[in-house]
Parts: structure tokens; sequence; C-alpha cells
């Protein structure tokens, strides 16, 4: 039997016949089977070996496959599965196969995020830079367009301006908040008014909201002007930029409103009687060092009630010089396209489009008037159709002023309505040449305050001495000193004609 015990595997397949005896065996991979048979002329048996089909893989571990098995008649393959490579007869013979294309795949799957998490990231900083980068184009473009043409304007009339008074956009937009709504303190159709801080100083800036050519040569006017006038009645403009398409001007801050906020509020008291000739006394400067004893004679051309700004102590500030215009020297009117306020414009400008010095006298005489009646004079007409200016003339001339007078007017005075009355009419002449120029309606409105004969009480620092007056309707409060009648008189002198 050990000769059997030798044979490896089983080569041929013998069709069987009829058997008298078998003997199976298995050695190792192979089976085979003594088979006695009787054949024809033989008298002893003989051997034969029959292969038997068996399953290999139902015996991993006898036949050493720990892949994928598969069995065939008479054998059997064994594979590593899909996706892995090496040997499968051994235990972890078959490893995961590292494919080049699933490590690109990988790859580029990596770089794709990783590219978009970056554009994701940052295309908010690179829009803002291109956002940073355009807005500066567009400042410098602005800059250069409106300081060429306030450039122009102060060449031809041999003015000129400090680089002091050129603020950045940057600069305004930290003093505002960046132009908060909360800090709008004033405006119209026309633009808005914001309060801000720049450099430690409180300070109001128009800001436009009409962004046409009109708007822009009237901005870049007034700060010509403006940066040419020095008056204690007159607003101050302390600086202005020009990286906006329209101009932003900024002016000291006047914390107290407006003369028209403060003459037609609700209730039976306004300003007082004594307040009513200072405040019309001070616009009176202002205009007439405007049109005599500024370097250039300007004309205001837009003098009413809302133009004329208030402090805390009530000292007038004549502003809004946009629409005002310088006057050559040797000439005495301009002929413009016609601009002002209905109900304060000269008729005779109106018509003509001749503007003079004595187109501001009527303004004034018509600011005269809204004074004296707490009337508004773009709205009020009396039962008869007149306007104010018209119906407050015909009241005078038949003696009865009471009939139009505020009330408050009639209680305080003593008898100097009939004078400022009379100016007031005397300004509103029709005829240019009729009225009076602001220089003569300075004197007269100093006759007047002069003649209330109010004297202010004064304290003396270390002591508790105080100087009785006739009237303390009003104190005129400096930062280093308070004002007496003589002194507000000997001031207003000392101012160039």
């Amino acid at each position: 039997m050990e000769k059997f015990h030798t044979i490896r595997c089983c080569y041929c397949i013998y069709d069987p016949v009829i058997c008298l005896f078998s003997i199976l065996t298995k050695h190792k991979t192979c089976h085979f089977v003594f088979i006695n048979f009787i054949d024809m002329g033989k008298s002893r048996p003989d051997i034969y070996i029959l292969f038997l089909d068996i399953n290999e893989c139902e015996e991993p571990e006898t036949y050493s496959c720990y892949g994928t098995c598969l069995n065939f008649p008479g054998t059997f393959q064994c594979r590593c599965p899909n996706g892995t490579n090496g040997n499968p007869f051994a235990k972890g013979g078959c490893m995961i196969i590292r494919n080049s294309n699933t490590g690109l795949t990988i790859g580029l799957g990596v770089g794709i995020g990783t590219s978009i998490l970056v554009v994701a990231l940052g295309a908010p900083i690179i829009t803002r830079k291109i956002k940073l980068r355009k807005m500066k184009k567009m400042r410098q473009k602005y800059f250069n367009q409106n300081h060429g043409l306030l450039l122009k304007q102060l060449i031809s009339q041999h003015a000129d301006i400090g680089e002091r008074m050129i603020v950045t956009l940057r600069e305004l937009e930290k003093a505002t908040n960046n132009f908060d709504r909360a800090r709008v303190i004033g405006g119209g159709g026309h633009g808005v008014v914001f309060k801000g801080i720049l450099d430690l100083h409180v300070v109001a800036i128009k800001k436009s909201k009409i962004m046409v050519q009109r708007e822009i040569d009237e901005f870049i006017n007034e700060v010509a002007i403006l940066s040419q006038v020095n008056h204690r009645n007159v607003v101050k403009l302390i600086g202005c930029c020009f990286e906006t398409e329209v101009p932003l001007l900024v002016y000291e801050f006047i914390s107290n409103g407006t003369l028209y906020q403060h003459l037609h509020v609700e209730g039976p008291e306004s300003l007082s009687w004594v307040d009513r000739i200072r405040i019309a006394l001070e616009v009176a400067r202002a205009i007439s060092y405007l049109h005599s004893a500024a370097s250039i004679p300007i004309f205001h051309r837009d003098i009413k009630s809302s133009n004329i700004l208030l402090d805390d102590s009530l000292i007038a500030k004549v502003s809004d010089f946009g629409a005002s215009r310088y006057v050559p020297i040797d000439q005495t009117e301009l002929t413009t396209a016609v601009q002002g306020t209905l109900g304060y414009l000269d008729p005779m400008y109106y018509y003509t489009g001749r503007l003079t010095e004595k187109s501001d006298v009527f303004s004034f005489g018509v600011l005269l008037i809204e004074l004296l009646t707490r009337k508004k004079p773009f709205v009020y007409r009396s039962v008869d159709g007149d306007s104010l200016v018209s119906h407050f003339e015909k009241l005078l001339a038949t003696s009865n002023l009471a009939g139009i007078i505020d009330l408050q007017v009639m209680e305080e005075e003593d008898g100097d309505v009939q004078e400022l009355a009379t100016l007031a009419a005397t300004c509103t002449k029709l005829r240019g040449e009729d009225r009076p120029t602001m220089r003569e309606v300075e004197m007269t409105l100093e006759n007047l305050f002069v003649k209330k004969k109010v004297v202010e009480c004064v304290t003396i620092p270390g002591r508790n001495e105080v100087q009785t007056h006739i009237s303390t309707q009003h104190v005129v409060v400096s930062t280093s000193r308070q004002y007496t009648m003589e002194a507000e008189i000997l001031l207003s002198a000392s101012y160039p004609r």
C-alpha cells in the first residue's frame, strides 16, 4: 500500500465495470480506490485509480485558501478578493490595492474642496479690496474734479484756501459714525446736516442729496465764499471734502436751531422783543459786512429766518451761502438766473434777473416783518389775498399795525415798534433805489438798540457784586467775557466796513 501513498494526484477516470470489492483511500490531495474487476482472461485483480471529485473550498484550513475559493472538477482556485492583491494562501496575504487612480481622485477631490473653501473665504476679501480700490479711484476722481473747480473759482477771484481746510472722506465717516442717521440734525430737500466730532470739536457736516451739476456748483461756490469770510455773525466754515461727487462742507456746530424754529414755536410766547431787535441787528451786521467789508462784495441772495442759526446764547449766525454770488468790485449788479425763496424774494430781481445789494435789503425787510408779526412770509395771505409784505404796508399806512403785530411784542415794546415797522417798510419798497443800504439799516438798528438801554448783568469773579440792569431778557455769554451793550457797539465798529 505504501506505493499508493506516494501518488500525489489523479489523472484518469476509468469507466467502472462490475466491481467485486473496493477500498477507498485518502492521501493528502488525492483520493483513489482499489478496485477488483473481473476481466476477461484474467485471474487476479487489477488496480485502477479512480478520480473522485471533492470540494476543496469547504476545507480552507486543509487547502490553505484565505482568499476567494473557486471549486472546479478535480481542482480549485484561490484568489484574492476584488480590490486586493497578494498571496491568498497565507493569512493576511491579500492586501488592499493602492490604486493610483483612487489616489488621484482623492487628491483632486481634496484640491477642489480646498480651492472652493479658499474661494469662499477669500471672495469677500477680494471683493472688498476691489471695491476699496474702485472707491479710492472714484474719490481721487471727484477730488481732482471738485478741487479743480474750486481752484478755478478762487483764482478768478484772486482768493485762496488753506490746505488745512481740506478734510478726507475717511475722517468725516469716522466723525459721523459712517453718516449714521441718528446723527442727522437738520436738512431738507437738498440735503442733510450731520452732527459729528472732528479733532475733538463738535461740527456740523452738510451732505447733499441731489447729485446734479447745480448742486456741485453751489457747494463749490459756498466753499469759495466762506473761505474768504470771517465775521462773528456768519457761520464759520471749518473744512471741506472733495472726495464725493458733491463736496461735503464742515461748519462750526451751532447748537440752538434756527431763528425760524424759535420764532414759530407753538404757544403764545416766542423770542422776547429785545432778543428780536438784537438778532435783527446781528443779521444786519453780517449782511453789511458781506456787502461792503469783505475782500470781494458778496450778495447772499437767500436771506430768511431758516438760514439764520442761533447758538446757546441766541447769537445769530447767517448760514447757507450756496446761492450767494461774488460781485466784481467795479460792478453794482449781476444778471443771473433767479434763485431764492418766495415770500422773501425781491420782486424786481424776480422780474428782471438783475441781482443787486438791494435784493438782500428787500429780503432782510421781510425778515423784520416776520420778527414783528410771527407770520410766515411764504404762506401768509390776508383776507383780501395780499402777501405778508403788501398787507403789512397797508396796515402801516393806515396806522393799524395792531391788527398784525405779534401780541407778545405789543406787550413788551415801549414805543419802538413803529420805528422798526417803518424801517421794514422802507427795506421792502418796490424800487431798489428807494431802499436803504445794509450799512444804513445796521446803523438804524444800532440806534434803536441803544435806545432800549439794555444793560447786562456782569458778575465780577471773586465777588458777589451784580450790576443791575433795565432788561434781563438776554445775556450774551462769551467763552472769556460777557458783552455789555457798549461792548457790542464797539465790537461792531471794529469790523472793517
